[in-house]
């Protein structure tokens, strides 16, 4: 459905909506015929609200398509992330609030470790803390391209925002540097067409300048460019699903992508447990409320299967806290899937539950909230953009289509 249809049934008043994204959620079993990380965990409090909601999967892009954090939290928001494509770069301007132009190219950057031949030792040097990121950020930042000024940003550990401003008009259809594995060269900066040249052109002579800014380091010691982007022109979802609308994260990333629809956006520190008193403090007044954990995906891509199971724990257990906070439809899912014995994302369907409002509940015989339960589940397999309709009808917020 698009999102001109959504905006043409939407009604005014209704339920309130709660979206909990687990990030990464989705997961495989450990060893074969056993559980994933989510059927692992104790998640009594999931397992109640599965008893009598609906349960599902949903594929964030397509079937074998694997898909970023960007694309999908976009699908989440009800945005097809197959029209509607962004770069990482813009996402994490917005998440910490950077002054983003028409015509700047954003970039999201790693700090990473390089070897004395060049070779990647460690794509995200050794997830280096913030406080030791932002000198070395600090240092990049004052590396000068002439006719460009080239900021960079620490934003998180390892995670890093440029941002070219440059004389010359660019576009931002550059690759990835990232070479997405160890020992071997970062990738070269190439431009996909002639109007994003300009803007390649002043990372290479800003790379080149690397080496002699953060100087004898041997942790983060150089920079992997990822997600180059600029700025869309998108319809803002407050207007199209009509929802006053609030994104609470820890990571200033999904806080940009829920800036970029045109939600407001709060931080709070990391862990579940936080999100319930920022849900009392902010929630109030709101028709749409997104929640984000990072442990979850942070366990997968680290291959720690026991840390992703304790991680969902933690989550399980502030549930009742954050449906008394803010009672209505209740729609807990992830972005994509990150399998510990994948260490990655995956193009695996995305577990999904949906409480409140009228729905057909009963659990599957296999119980609780977890990846085989939702295959079974009456939702059945749907695109992750989808979700935002079947919440909204739930929330008695859609109107009848046709006559």
């Amino acid at each position: 459905m698009k999102l001109d249809d959504i905006k043409a049934l939407r009604t005014s008043d209704g339920e309130s909506i709660l979206l909990l994204v687990l990030d990464g959620l989705g997961g495989l079993p450990g060893e074969p015929g056993g559980p994933t990380e989510l059927e692992a965990a104790g998640t009594p409090n999931l397992d109640a609200l599965a008893a009598t909601g609906d349960l599902g999967l949903h594929l964030p892009v397509g079937q074998g398509i694997t898909p970023g954090s960007g694309p999908g939290h976009l699908a989440l928001f009800g945005y097809d992330p197959l029209e509607y494509r962004i770069g990482r770069g813009a996402l994490e301007a917005l998440g910490v609030e950077f002054d983003l132009q028409p015509g700047d190219v954003a970039i999201r950057a790693n700090l990473c470790t390089v070897d004395e031949r060049g070779r990647v030792v460690d794509r995200r040097a050794g997830r280096i803390p913030t406080e030791e990121a932002i000198p070395v950020c600090e240092a990049l930042d004052r590396i000068e391209v002439p006719g460009a000024r080239v900021f960079v940003q620490s934003v998180k550990e390892h995670r890093a925002l440029i941002v070219v401003r440059s004389e010359e008009a660019s576009g931002a259809r550059i690759g990835d540097t990232d070479p997405g594995r160890e020992g071997v060269e970062p990738l070269p900066v190439v431009a996909a067409d002639g109007e994003s040249e300009p803007a390649a052109r002043v990372m290479r002579a800003w790379l080149n300048g690397v080496g002699d800014a953060v100087g004898d380091r041997t942790k983060a010691n150089m920079v992997l460019l990822r997600g180059f982007s600029q700025l869309p022109a998108w319809p803002r979802f407050p207007d199209v699903f009509g929802l006053e609308s609030l994104a609470i994260a820890a990571y200033p990333m999904y806080r940009g992508v829920a800036r970029l629809v045109g939600m407001d956006a709060t931080a709070v520190p990391e862990g579940p447990e936080h999100l319930v008193g920022a849900l009392e403090q902010h929630g109030a007044g709101r028709d749409f409320v997104f929640l984000h954990v990072k442990a979850t995906d942070k366990a997968g891509e680290d291959g720690d299967f026991d840390a992703k199971v304790a991680a969902i724990e933690a989550a399980d257990a502030v549930i009742p806290d954050l449906r008394a906070a803010f009672p209505g439809v209740f729609l807990v899912t992830g972005d994509h899937s990150t399998p510990a014995i994948m260490r990655s994302h995956s193009w695996h369907p995305v577990p999904f539950l949906l409480a409140g409002g009228p729905g057909r509940g009963g659990s599957s015989a296999h119980g609780g909230f977890g990846e085989r339960a939702c295959r079974q589940g009456s939702l059945g397999l749907i695109r992750g953009c989808e979700l935002m309709p079947l919440a909204m009808a739930r929330a008695g917020r859609l109107s009848k289509f046709g006559a």
